[in-house]
């Protein structure tokens, strides 16, 4: 090596020449894990932030579908608060009419304590099952796009490996054997 510009070059195709000689390493076996180990490097950088933003936002969307929740949960409890100012009114108009309709006064009572909380079980059960969905609609868009990504860097490490002659080798081999398997079915 004679100047800095050679051992820049040489470090930076990562092959230590021996004393006077240049070349390139040539060797796909030898190569592939470092290439493979800078594409992992890059994916995790680049992808983690796009991860991040993806999870918080996501985040932010299950926490208003709480929140959304939670107010349909007051509005149930306010609703909740009427009935039962409603159920004192109708048990002092009970107190006077005992003695007509008592028994049907308390068949409304009980149907109105019972659609109440029928309606608030079914807010809460609404809110369990769109939490739930969320989360697993979130985890199935993470699930896609990490495949996405993983494809995309598998297909251009093929692209790159494959030459001419290694892709007819390939493709006569694959015939061979679906020739083979046509014989066996006959």
């Amino acid at each position: 090596m004679n100047n800095i510009t050679d051992s820049f070059v040489c470090l930076g195709l990562g092959y230590w020449p021996s004393a006077g000689s240049f070349g390139l390493n040539t060797d796909i076996l030898a190569t592939n894990p470092i290439n493979l180990s800078v594409v992992l490097g890059v994916l995790v950088f680049f992808g983690k932030g796009v991860l991040s933003n993806l999870l918080d936002n996501r985040k932010q969307r299950i926490l208003k579908t709480i929140r959304n929740s939670e107010e349909l949960r007051e509005g149930a409890i306010e609703q909740l608060e009427k009935a039962r100012a409603r159920l004192r009114k109708v048990e002092t108009e009970a107190d006077r009419f005992r003695a007509n309709g008592y028994s049907e006064i308390e068949r409304e009572k009980l149907n109105l304590i019972n659609s109440i909380y029928t309606t608030l079980e079914q807010f809460e059960n609404y809110k369990n099952e769109t939490i739930r969905f969320e989360q697993q609609r979130a985890i199935n868009q993470v699930q896609l796009r990490v495949f996405q990504h993983a494809l995309e860097g598998a297909l251009g490490t093929l692209n790159s490996c494959l030459n001419n002659e290694l892709h007819l080798r390939t493709i006569s081999a694959n015939i061979g054997m679906f020739g083979g398997m046509k014989e066996i079915k006959d």
